[in-house]
């Protein structure tokens, strides 16, 4: 693998080893033609088999139990949620040098959406809180806790870490984050039942067709907890003046509303602090997050 790696332990794929896996373990898939699928994706890598398939394969040993998560959860999920979202096919396993499981799913067509903005973003909005909306109402017993759906002040040494260093080198205002930051932590925590959260609705994650959004891919966070996390979307994706119908169409309090702005504020400082040389297409999106978010604790403070 060229370019700059993303964690230190991350492991080599390429074009060839996913070729020789499914040889090995999917035969009757072996006709087809295997293609990488350019990503800004941090935790797994994806290559295109055939015009049907995608294999989705983990690019470091910490990402290996979101193999499990899918197949066992995506399935019930699918058939609950309003929009398109992957269905897991065949199951792999460690070979060919590669250690870790990996899965092969149904291809959906369209483009991400930080490479294809959504160009209807009233439709985007409306469709992703319905989206929300939708995947709290699925029976949550069992279901593993969210790799977001705990309180937001968890992240409370990367943010101060990252307020200091991007303040520093005036990528940020620091004092004005750190005003907003602990505006944050004085927030209400939830206090109901765990639900369904999707934990990671990012543009790299949101599939386009048309300047519609089409599907929601990469449920590698899935699980439950706070639902506040999946409101990263209005800031991440959505404009200022189409937030509110996103608001709306989720069902969300006012309180789960503002700690949702929080996650923004803190993901957008904490990826933008780790990823600005890793990945700069994901640090593109975490500024973004940031500073809208940042706007409107001035607007609310200021």
């Amino acid at each position: 693998m060229s370019g700059v790696k993303m964690h230190a332990d991350e492991v080599d794929i390429d074009v060839s080893l996913v070729a020789r896996l499914v040889r090995a373990q999917f035969p009757h898939w072996a006709h087809l033609p295997v293609r990488k699928v350019p990503s800004a994706g941090t935790d797994n890598a994806m290559y295109r088999l055939g015009d049907d398939l995608v294999v989705r394969l983990p690019r470091v040993p910490g990402a290996a139990l979101q193999v499990d998560k899918e197949q066992r959860w995506l399935p019930l999920l699918a058939p609950r949620l309003p929009l398109p979202v992957p269905v897991p096919v065949g199951r792999g396993v460690p070979g060919e040098g590669y250690e870790l499981p990996w899965s092969v799913y149904g291809w959906l067509d369209g483009a991400n959406a930080f490479d294809e903005p959504v160009a209807d973003s009233a439709h985007a909005a409306v469709e992703l809180g319905r989206f929300g909306a939708a995947l709290r109402t699925v029976g949550a017993d069992g279901g593993p806790p969210s790799f977001r759906g705990g309180p937001v002040r968890s992240r409370e040494d990367d943010v101060r870490a990252a307020i200091r260093d991007l303040g520093a080198d005036g990528t940020v205002d620091a004092d004005a984050a750190t005003a907003a930051w602990e505006e944050v932590l004085r927030l209400p925590q939830w206090q109901g039942d765990p639900v369904w959260v999707h934990s990671d609705l990012l543009p790299g994650n949101l599939l386009v067709r048309d300047g519609r959004l089409s599907a929601v891919i990469d449920f590698g966070c899935v699980g439950v907890g706070d639902p506040a996390c999946d409101m990263m979307a209005a800031w991440t994706l959505l404009t200022a003046g189409t937030r509110d119908l996103f608001r709306e169409a989720a069902e969300v309090d006012d309180a789960t509303w503002a700690r949702g702005r929080g996650w923004a504020l803190a993901w957008g400082l904490t990826t933008e602090h780790y990823y600005r040389v890793r990945n700069p297409v994901l640090a593109t999106v975490a500024r973004r997050a940031m500073r809208e978010a940042l706007a409107e604790y001035e607007g609310v403070t200021g």
